[in-house]
């Protein structure tokens, strides 16, 4: 059974930092890509960041470019999310993703998210 757990959220000052966390588990972990997304009030699902199996290839959205940085721990079955400089319209639900197939987002998974507020 596939579970993704995030964790690490939390409220922070505008300019301030986090790293996310997402634990893994019930599948061969370092053989996906994977990707964070978020949900804002209000707002649907927006793509953040991914990075492929082997870690070497990354994407983010051009509003966190610069400021995000996601990374994968094969190992541990971790991926992680850097957010620093952080804004108050990063404020949102941060989830972690799986794709149902390799190769392809068309479909994915996602955890239950953690809490991302970026307040003064």
């Amino acid at each position: 059974q596939v579970q993704l757990v995030e964790s690490g959220g939390g409220l922070v000052q505008p300019g301030g930092s986090l790293r996310l966390s997402c634990a893994a588990s019930g599948f061969n972990f370092s053989k996906y890509d994977m990707a964070w997304v978020r949900q804002a009030p209000g707002k649907g699902l927006a793509w953040v960041s991914d990075i492929n199996s082997g870690g070497g290839i990354t994407y983010y959205t051009d509003s966190v470019q610069g400021r995000f940085t996601i990374s994968r721990e094969d190992a541990k079955n971790t991926l992680y999310l850097q957010m620093n400089n952080l804004k108050p319209e990063d404020t949102a639900v941060y989830y972690c993703a799986k794709p149902r197939v390799q190769g392809t987002w068309s479909n994915f998974i996602k955890g239950p998210g953690t809490q991302v507020t970026v307040s003064s």
